[in-house]
């Protein structure tokens, strides 16, 4: 995570961005080499051992991030016991993974911007119109091509591997890289995502560690501390016991037994 992989990824982004913002047919080559127009569908769609491992890339990812999670509900549980794995760790992974797999594709970008998917657009026999990464007014109205979910979860693994020991490290970057484009090329072969869906997706992904791990590992002014985590950690869950104690005590009581009024019959 040094400023070469950022000036890379930057690099990247710049002519993706301006190459098929100029182009935008080449979005439509890419993914018709995945469309059979005999059939007129995406084959690879139907193909089972494809859809199993469309679903296990998902799975090793969600169990890379398995221990920190792991970790988090088990400090928030018992906070007085210290944390299962470092705190700056737990904070980097689930922080990046929230941000680039779920704020800024499912609750932002597939949600407002109106880009349909490939299988839909009527160059592919569909009944939607195409429109280029950077149009936002497609009539899509949910869950949209722009930009791929799976690929920013599949690329996140460049977050662990900035974890792994340096002389591990390019090897762990080359194995996130190659993890990243093959669920990416799946996601375009069932004409799910166009290139610039996917290459989004892992150039900001890239970008949210290269920041996170800059702001939590590498910067002096807000890096954070295995002990400072750690005490944060135990203070908040601390505090949510009490406030859950707190709305327990504050409960009306149930009186047992009330007295019957004078000259009621006992049954």
């Amino acid at each position: 995570m040094n400023r070469t992989g950022l000036f890379v990824a930057l690099g990247l982004a710049l002519v993706v961005g301006l190459l098929f913002g100029i182009y935008p047919e080449l979005d439509l080559k890419l993914a018709g080499l995945f469309y059979d127009a005999t059939s007129k569908s995406f084959p690879l769609k139907l193909n089972t051992a494809a859809a199993i491992a469309r679903d296990a890339a998902m799975w090793i990812a969600w169990g890379i991030a398995l221990p920190a999670i792991v970790a988090l509900v088990v400090k928030l549980i018992r906070p007085e016991r210290p944390l299962l794995i470092s705190g700056r760790a737990i904070v980097f992974l689930l922080g990046t993974l929230v941000l680039s797999a779920g704020v800024l594709t499912n609750l932002t970008f597939k949600s407002y911007w109106g880009r349909p998917r490939p299988v839909v657009v009527t160059q592919f026999n569909g009944p939607e119109q195409f429109v280029p990464w950077w149009d936002p007014r497609g009539s899509c109205g949910r869950n949209c091509s722009f930009f791929s979910g799976e690929g920013a979860t599949a690329f996140w693994t460049y977050a662990p591997a900035a974890l792994t020991p340096p002389a591990w490290r390019p090897l762990a970057y080359a194995a996130a890289t190659l993890f990243g484009v093959t669920t990416s090329a799946l996601r375009m072969a069932f004409g799910g995502h166009f290139f610039t869906d996917v290459a989004t997706a892992g150039l900001v992904t890239f970008l949210v560690i290269w920041l996170a791990h800059g702001y939590i590992y590498r910067w002096p002014s807000t890096r954070l501390s295995d002990e400072g985590v750690d005490a944060s950690l135990t203070r908040f869950a601390r505090r949510g016991r009490r406030w859950g104690r707190g709305r327990e005590d504050s409960k009306p009581s149930v009186v047992q037994g009330a007295t019957k009024p004078a000259g009621t019959n006992e049954p």
